[in-house]
């Protein structure tokens, strides 16, 4: 059993490795030669609707699929319950946003923002269509079938946004590359899975799923609407162009962070369902997520804030500087996102939604009061304000892990503490290296260089078990 669990967590931790980075890799090359060709200001206006489209996508998904997941005795009414309420549910919103486009467009004072927001909320539709297929390949840990579905989907809609750009289409093209993406990994993932609905509907099964998702839905609504809310205000306070440093600086700090976090929670969360009444187990797998987590994602987040100088610049040419000032303090802030979700997933595991909502109330309560106090200072203390939030909602998230599995604040800290110091003692090393270098490229290479053989040949000398169980990983595959 033991054996059996950790064979399906190595082949699931590869896959999504695999789907991952593959389709980020692709779409962060495509992002920089698109924001090579286009303004921050052309993405400015994308952002503007971010959070209507960010929003609309939580509510289609309800809480559902992570339900759908965590059912041992899932049926095939319950599949396709959920998939019809899925699709009334996209139909309904994208003409609701249909029909608030033009308020859109009065509160951002930007008429052009209505026939865009009419066009790129199509993808709201477009996202119905594939939840239940998602769920159903991630209880299978099928994470290679996603992998080729988001990749073809990345390519093609790639080419597509890459073209319209240089052809002069601005904006447009990066709306045309969203919707293709999205539209063509939903067609994808219906042609290479083999489930289709039935003519099914059972108000016993919404009824079941939904007392668990629907807390879950709520708290991925105030998650959603808060982290969206700082591309609200920005665009209302600040110029567009700020609004298009900030999203390409949030963009690249993701990239390391939410591809890692995404990684860690979609395998744990069908892995850890499975011991759930197993709370020692549970601990010792639990614990060892953590650690490796944060062994990977604390250097690759402080590497990126030490080097986010010479990398906008280079990738990105000058017009983008601002950029870098935010990318290095937003590094710090999204440092702590994967070991948030996976002590998160620990409270969807022993099925507490309601501590999961009761959680997400009051850290959400404590950004927003933070996001008050820093908006008139400007929008570099904004950025430093979500550091602050960030080890906040740490310590609150840990506190009710601890009631649940006895594995709190402490512990963890424990457990992180040297992970964080090692690559805390990096981010200085790599940051004093690179300051004596005038070409971006050179600073580039050598801070990398320099952080990668200092992390790597101090976790081999003073044998961090995480090194070694990434190793192992590795090697099996």
């Amino acid at each position: 059993m033991v054996d059996s669990l950790k064979h399906t967590t190595t082949k699931g931790i590869f896959w999504s490795c695999i789907e991952r980075f593959s389709v980020q890799g692709v779409q962060f090359l495509v992002m920089i030669v698109m924001a090579r060709l286009l303004s921050p200001q052309d993405y400015g206006l994308i952002g503007m609707l971010t959070v209507f489209i960010a929003v609309s996508q939580s509510l289609i998904d309800s809480g559902f699929s992570q339900a759908l997941i965590r059912k041992q005795n899932r049926t095939e009414a319950d599949n396709c319950t959920v998939f019809y309420f899925n699709i009334v549910v996209g139909f309904l919103l994208y003409w609701l946003l249909f029909a608030i486009a033009p308020l859109v467009a009065d509160f951002y004072e930007n008429q052009e923002l209505v026939l865009l927001m009419r066009v790129i909320c199509i993808s709201v539709v477009f996202n119905s269509f594939a939840v239940v297929q998602r769920a159903l390949l991630t209880v299978n840990i099928d994470f290679k079938t996603q992998a080729k579905a988001a990749l073809l989907a990345a390519i093609i809609s790639g080419v597509v946004g890459i073209a319209m750009a240089y052809c002069g289409y601005g904006y447009w093209s990066i709306a045309v590359q969203q919707l293709t993406n999205l539209g063509l990994n939903s067609f994808l993932l219906w042609i290479f899975t083999h489930w289709r609905p039935q003519f099914i509907y059972s108000w016993c099964s919404f009824r079941e799923l939904f007392a668990f998702g629907s807390k879950l839905l709520c708290s991925g609504l105030l998650d959603v609407i808060y982290r969206n809310m700082y591309l609200l205000v920005i665009g209302k306070v600040f110029t567009a162009s700020s609004l298009g440093n900030y999203t390409r600086a949030h963009q690249f700090a993701e990239f390391p962070s939410s591809n890692l976090t995404g990684i860690m929670q979609r395998v744990t969360y069908p892995i850890l369902c499975q011991i759930q009444n197993d709370d020692e187990r549970l601990s010792q797998i639990y614990r060892r997520f953590l650690k490796v987590s944060a062994f990977l994602i604390f250097p690759l987040l402080l590497g990126l804030s030490a080097v986010a100088e010479p990398l906008v610049l280079l990738l990105l040419k000058e017009q983008w500087m601002f950029a870098a000032t935010l990318l290095q303090i937003l590094c710090f802030a999204m440092m702590w996102y994967p070991i948030h979700a996976i002590n998160l997933n620990l409270l969807q595991v022993k099925g507490r939604s309601d501590l999961f909502l009761r959680l997400e109330i009051i850290k959400k309560l404590i950004a927003v009061s933070v996001l008050c106090i820093t908006i008139p200072m400007g929008l570099i203390p904004m950025c430093v304000g979500q550091i602050f939030t960030s080890f906040i909602s740490l310590i609150i998230n840990t506190h009710y892990t601890g009631q649940l599995i006895r594995i709190g604040f402490i512990r963890q800290m424990r457990d992180l503490l040297p992970s964080l110091l090692l690559s805390f003692t990096m981010w200085v090393i790599v940051y004093v290296t690179t300051s004596y270098f005038s070409d971006n490229l050179t600073r580039l290479l050598v801070g990398m260089s320099v952080g990668a053989i200092y992390y790597i040949g101090i976790s081999y000398l003073f044998k961090f078990s995480e090194l070694d169980e990434l190793l192992s990983i590795i090697h099996k595959k």
